[in-house]
């Protein structure tokens, strides 16, 4: 009889792309070890990955929804900014190279669900459609990924990572706090173009005009 195909074989191979990934970043994946992880055969991988890019968009996307996964249970900005710091610490490899060039194809026309989460939670707190404070969410952004950066290639341990952590969130709320207050002034340089627009997968895009 013939043998029958592996209906799981897929995500077998993306399931073990993923370790690879997390253990060593992006220089472990070849098309050969994520075979061989797999248990399969490295034709059988190019049957469903077209080639090495193909496998490292489908491994950016599946880390980036284990990110969300790990931030979406938190009640509040300030528990979602610290899940992702012990996420990014826990997959310290995954993480480095998550967001390499992340303001171009294909990455930017990729879903950033945890930027738009915590936009949406930014948004809850200050009012108005989550797209208007995309600026504020990009300073945000910026803070807590130089902090991951900085704990993961310095490596630091306990107690400056707590210190470091507890640094960035303190930060992040005093921005809150000025945004949210009564005096807050305009943001320095131009008003965000209209045709700006991050993380929100095929609709994305940087207007060269």
């Amino acid at each position: 009889m013939p043998r029958q195909a592996d209906p799981q074989i897929e995500q077998r191979i993306l399931d073990a792309a993923c370790r690879l990934w997390s253990r060593g970043g992006e220089k472990t994946l070849t098309m050969r070890g994520i075979a061989k992880a797999a248990g399969t055969t490295t034709p059988t991988v190019y049957e469903r990955y077209r080639d090495r890019e193909d496998i490292l968009r489908a491994v950016r996307l599946q880390t980036r929804m284990e990110l969300l996964t790990a931030v979406s249970p938190t009640r509040s900005l300030a528990q979602a900014c610290k899940k992702y710091l012990e996420f990014a610490m826990a997959h310290r490899h995954a993480y480095e190279v998550l967001f390499d060039g992340f303001a171009e194809p294909p990455s930017l026309h990729e879903p950033w669900p945890t930027f738009n989460l915590m936009r949406l939670r930014v948004a809850q707190r200050l009012g108005g459609p989550p797209r208007k404070h995309t600026r504020l969410m990009l300073s945000l952004w910026s803070l807590m990924h130089g902090t991951a950066m900085l704990m993961i290639r310095g490596g630091v341990s306990e107690p400056l990572h707590a210190q470091m952590i507890h640094a960035c969130l303190d930060a992040i709320e005093a921005i809150m706090r000025a945004a949210e207050g009564p005096d807050r002034k305009p943001h320095s340089g131009p008003k965000w173009p209209a045709g700006l627009i991050l993380g929100e997968a095929a609709e994305s895009k940087i207007s060269r005009r």
